[in-house]
């Protein structure tokens, strides 16, 4: 993933780092390279914006095939990702609605950190941010300035702006 460099960086690998409300990340074990993610600590859980989930079974093992649409308002550039399904929850969204989710295990590249994460995968089509970081892995040494966006540094013009539907 190609952003500024972060002010952060020079920081010992256990001392916190100071995330804003709002950070690019990357998923680089799944090929998804800019994703703009909402950090949430008022959520336990962190979730991704993922359709045409399939389950099949592996030698005993339970998998999933979906899709991932990394920009907020466009479906290009669609990632297809398998993994083992990690668990299955029921999660209560922000308005109250309980439903079951699958929950897969992924690598999450955060301000220059990448930390092992439960993601789990639902429709976020209507919500601002096709991701969402939850204090589960937030506790993996962040902390969130709610003032703040970006700390981590911005993307290339060129990838902000298909992230707002525009062709760069």
């Amino acid at each position: 993933m190609s952003v500024v460099p972060s002010p952060h960086s020079s920081r010992q690998p256990d001392a916190p780092v100071v995330a804003g409300w709002r950070e690019w990340v990357s998923l680089p074990g799944w090929g998804v390279g800019h994703v703009k993610a909402k950090l949430d600590t008022g959520a336990r859980s962190s979730a991704l914006h993922a359709f045409d989930l399939v389950e099949t079974e592996r030698d005993g093992v339970d998998w999933v095939r979906f899709s991932v649409h990394p920009w907020q308002r466009s479906d290009a550039d669609a990632v297809q990702v398998e993994c083992p399904v990690h668990d299955r929850r029921v999660v209560k969204s922000s308005t109250g609605h309980a439903q079951e989710r699958v929950v897969v295990l992924v690598d999450v590249e955060l301000l220059g950190r990448q930390v092992a994460t439960e993601m789990t995968l639902t429709r976020r089509d209507e919500m601002g941010f096709r991701m969402l970081i939850g204090r589960e892995a937030l506790r993996q040494g962040f902390l969130v300035d709610a003032g703040r966006s970006y700390l981590g540094g911005r993307p290339p013009r060129r990838v902000r702006r298909r992230n707002r539907g525009r062709e760069a």
